[in-house]
């Protein structure tokens, strides 16, 4: 792989990665105790993004595109889901981008066996989006422990994982069947 050709996929998952943070989805979800009202539940493409870039790129390529993110978002512009700046290490988001490191590495797996079924795909995917919420969950509470808030350790693993989970967990059946048009179609060297 020329030199070149590395800078160009590195700047297009860069891209890529910014884009996926900065969409975001309103999923409409009427409340259980009244049905007039609706509230908005709002995700992001991020997760599915970065697992298809991973299984098109490698996970060594995507690790580096990803920490570049996060400096960017750090330090230079306010590129991740609910802004940027070093204030950012205290959301309780902040977890959940240290976990994609993780994620990157086990997707990176499959990128390596080169041949992906559809039950490995999900097994090693879900696996991946485990760990990454198990890092989230562990990084809020102990920022909950240390400013002795506790009490939101519950409210935040439910606002911020048990109901993003079923959509993350969803959003893989079309990153697979795109890595199958893409594979097929010959689009991406690997």
């Amino acid at each position: 792989m020329s030199y070149l050709n590395r800078i160009l996929k590195l700047i297009i998952s860069i891209e890529s990665i910014i884009i996926s943070s900065l969409t975001q989805i309103n999923i409409p979800l009427p409340l259980i105790n009244n049905f007039n009202n609706v509230s908005e539940f709002q995700v992001n493409l991020q997760i599915p993004v970065i697992i298809l870039l991973t299984i098109i790129f490698s996970g060594e390529l995507i690790f580096k595109a990803y920490f570049i993110y996060i400096f960017t978002g750090l330090f230079l512009l306010p590129v991740f889901f609910d802004g940027g700046s070093l204030g950012y290490l205290l959301t309780p988001n902040f977890g959940y981008l240290l976990g994609i490191f993780p994620l990157i590495k086990v997707i990176n797996i499959i990128y390596k066996k080169n041949i992906i079924k559809f039950l490995e795909f999900f097994k090693y995917s879900l696996i991946a989006i485990f760990i990454m919420h198990l890092i989230g969950i562990l990084y809020f509470s102990l920022q909950f422990l240390l400013f002795s808030k506790s009490g939101l350790i519950l409210y935040s693993i439910g606002k911020y994982s048990l109901s993003k989970l079923p959509y993350q967990i969803l959003s893989l059946i079309p990153v697979i069947i795109l890595f199958k048009i893409i594979n097929k179609l010959k689009i991406i060297d690997r």
